[in-house]
């Protein structure tokens, strides 16, 4: 099975092609493929695969040729990803499956998102997120409040105001409400960070993201922090920059997008054996 292995900010991927659609892909099989140790080791799996032979994404067969089927690392399925996009993008570039252009259209579960190229930068045209109530996160002994934020995948962005960020236990799922995210929930614990050139909030993130456990990046979970910060800061739209233990993204929302934008590399191709990997 062919494959190829990306990332963004060090948020990473293993992309399968499979334009028709032909592969039997399983939880077991990405659980398997994701393994740090057993397998080629990511944050998830992408599949390439044309709109039009995924019956998931047929109705968007007009509007984008290709279907990000995007899979966590443990085998569930995902609404989107905001890395996951950009790399994805950056895939389809590469082996000549997209023509250049100023946009490309990338079919997801949650409706179609608009991609850009420019030198070694990608960037998503995600949903502007909806900032739709308040929570409490429990991490170790920690009781957090963070607010919920919809960015086509639930979201929690919790302030650490006087917490050291990177002290923070993230080897275990932090505790969310289930009647509040009956699917889980990706949780942002954030702090204040170094002031960066042209942006009006910058932030540092931690994430714990549902199904992969922490990833030092999210891309939707940037944009669920950009949207948090900028309204603390009194702005409905603007710039945000926010460091990730991978590297740094910028955010820049308008009146109903949040621009994700960061660097996507492919770092490897090659092939794998199914029938070799600790498939349970």
């Amino acid at each position: 099975m062919e494959f190829t292995k990306g990332h963004g900010t060090g948020n990473d991927f293993i992309l399968l092609p499979d334009p028709d659609g032909l592969l039997d892909l399983t939880p077991a099989l990405v659980a398997a493929l994701c393994h740090r140790r057993l397998g080629l080791g990511a944050d998830g799996v992408l599949r390439v695969v044309r709109s039009a032979k995924h019956p998931e994404a047929a109705g968007q067969a007009a509007e984008a040729e290709w279907f990000l089927d995007y899979w966590n690392a443990d085998g569930s399925g995902a609404e989107l990803c905001g890395n996951g996009l950009r790399v994805f993008g950056r895939y389809l570039l590469d082996t000549g499956l997209a023509a250049p252009g100023p946009e490309l259209a990338v079919a997801t579960r949650a409706g179609v998102v608009r991609v850009r190229a420019a030198g070694d930068t990608l960037s998503a045209g995600l949903a502007r997120p909806a900032l739709v109530g308040s929570a409490e996160v429990t991490l170790g002994g920690l009781h957090l409040p963070g607010t919920i934020v919809d960015c086509g995948n639930p979201h929690l962005v919790c302030p650490v105001a006087g917490l050291d960020l990177a002290g923070l236990d993230m080897t275990r799922a932090p505790g969310v409400n289930p009647a509040v995210f009956p699917d889980g929930a990706n949780v942002e614990f954030v702090a204040s960070g170094e002031p960066v050139d042209g942006a009006d909030v910058s932030m540092r993130m931690r994430v714990y993201e549902r199904g992969s456990g922490e990833t030092l990046s999210c891309g939707t979970g940037a944009c669920a922090v950009a949207a948090v910060a900028l309204a603390d800061a009194g702005l409905d739209r603007g710039v945000a920059a926010v460091a990730v233990p991978g590297g740094r993204l910028t955010l820049t929302l308008d009146d109903d997008t949040c621009w994700l934008a960061g660097p996507a590399v492919l770092v490897a191709t090659g092939d794998v054996d199914p029938a070799a990997l600790a498939i349970r």
